[in-house]
C-alpha cells in the first residue's frame, strides 16, 4: 500500500479542522524549565528524589534532559501540564535526543524504546489532566530531534570525504524512536530543528515505515533552522530549497524554530509562506542569548512579534523554543487570538 492511502488518524482530522478556525499554539522551551529545577546527578539518575532508573550507566547523567522522563517523570509532566494550562494545543515530548545515536554520548542506547515510550504517556497523562479542567482537545507531538551527526558535512578538515553517520544509520535510529513514540500515544511527529535535509529525509523515510506498520498515517510537522544572518540552513540551504526538498513528504506543516529570534526570523517564514502550500509553524527564540547564554526577551516583547506575523497572514501554527516559558506561551496565545490562521492555497 501507498504511504498516502494509508487510513489517517482520528487526531489527523481533529487537527486539520482546527487549524481552519484558528491559529494553533505550540508549546514552549523544556530546557528553560529544566535548568530552573536545579537537578542534581542523582536527580538524573533518579537515585535522588524521584524514581530510580532502571537503565544504568557508568558515565554521569546531568544534563541528559530526556532521562528525566523515566528519573523524574513527575516533573516532566507538570512541566508539560503547565504548558497545556498557558494555552498549548500541541505540547512536545521531551524526547529531543532519544536516538540511540544522541543517547550513545551517556551510553543509554538501551533506554531509547522507554525514553520515547514513557515520554509520549507522560505528554498524554498532563494534557488529559489540563482538558479535564477545560474541556479543550489537545494533542501530543513526538519530538525528533535532529542528533548529534550530520549525513552531509565531514566534521573532519582534513578528510572532507569523511561522514560521522550514514543515512541507513540514521533511518534505524528514527525508526526505533518513531515507533515508540506512536506505541506511547504519539497524535503526530515533529521532526525539528533540522540543520541537516539529509538527516531529516532519513527520519520522513524512518516515519513512513513507522506508519505502514502501524497501519495509520499521523501528521507530519517538520521544521528547519536557519543558522545565521546567511539566510540558510548549516548545509546551506534556502527556505526555498529546504520546502521542495521536504515537500515529497506532504507535511501537516512546515517551518522554523530555534536559532533566531522572532525578528531576524520573519523573513524566513515568510519566504516559507510564499512557496509551500501547506500550514505553517513558527517557534523562534525568546529573543538571542546574551553573554551568559541567557535569554532576556520577555513574554509580552515576543508576543507581539509574532503577533505581526499573525497579522501579516503567516501563521498556521505558532509557539516558542529556546528561553520561552509558559508565560511566553500564554502571551503568544492571547497576541494571535484575534488573527485569522494563513490560508492554506494547494
Amino acid at each position: 500500500m501507498q504511504i498516502f492511502q494509508l487510513p489517517r488518524t482520528a487526531a489527523f482530522g481533529q487537527l486539520e479542522r482546527l487549524a481552519r478556525e484558528r491559529i494553533l499554539i505550540l508549546d514552549g522551551a523544556m530546557g528553560t524549565q529544566i535548568q530552573g529545577l536545579g537537578l542534581s546527578e542523582e536527580d538524573y539518575t533518579g537515585h535522588g528524589s524521584g524514581c530510580a532508573c532502571r537503565h544504568h550507566s557508568d558515565r554521569p547523567q546531568k544534563g541528559n534532559n530526556d532521562l528525566l522522563i523515566l528519573s523524574q517523570p513527575q516533573a516532566i509532566e507538570e512541566i508539560h501540564f503547565k504548558y497545556a494550562m498557558a494555552g498549548a494545543d500541541i505540547v512536545e515530548t521531551n524526547t529531543f535526543s532519544a536516538t540511540t545515536i544522541a543517547q550513545a554520548d551517556y551510553a543509554m542506547e538501551e533506554a531509547v524504546w522507554d525514553l520515547n515510550y514513557e515520554g509520549a504517556r507522560v505528554v498524554r497523562r498532563a494534557l488529559d489532566r489540563a482538558t479535564a479542567i477545560d474541556g479543550k482537545p489537545r494533542f501530543v507531538a513526538g519530538a525528533v530531534g535532529p542528533t548529534n551527526r550530520t549525513a552531509s558535512i565531514s566534521p573532519d578538515v582534513n578528510n572532507p570525504g569523511y561522514r560521522a553517520v550514514s543515512f541507513d544509520e540514521l533511518r534505524v535510529a528514527y525508526g526505533q524512536q518513531v515507533r515508540a513514540l506512536i506505541a506511547g500515544g504519539a497524535d503526530l511527529i515533529l521532526i525539528e530543528t533540522i540543520f541537516d535535509t539529509l538527516n531529516a529525509k532519513a527520519a520522513i523515510f524512518a516515519t513512513f515505515e513507522a506508519f505502514a506498520e502501524h497501519g495509520q498515517r499521523l501528521p507530519i510537522m517538520i521544521s528547519g533552522t536557519i543558522t545565521d544572518a546567511s539566510g540558510r540552513t548549516l548545509t546551506g540551504q534556502t527556505p526555498t530549497a529546504f520546502w521542495h526538498s521536504v515537500a515529497h513528504a506532504r507535511p501537516f506543516s512546515v517551518g522554523l524554530n530555534c536559532a533566531l529570534g522572532a525578528s531576524a526570523m520573519r523573513p524566513h517564514i515568510a519566504e516559507l509562506a510564499g512557496v509551500a502550500p501547506t500550514h505553517i509553524c513558527a517557534y523562534p527564540n525568546a529573543g538571542l542569548p546574551n553573554a551568559f547564554g541567557q535569554y532576556d526577551e520577555g513574554p509580552e516583547d515576543t508576543a507581539r512579534q509574532i503577533a505581526g506575523f499573525a497579522e501579516a497572514g503567516l501563521l498556521n501554527i505558532t509557539g516558542g523554543c529556546c528561553g520561552t516559558t509558559p508565560e511566553h506561551i500564554r502571551a503568544i496565545a492571547e497576541a494571535v487570538a484575534p488573527f485569522s490562521p494563513r490560508e492554506v492555497k494547494a
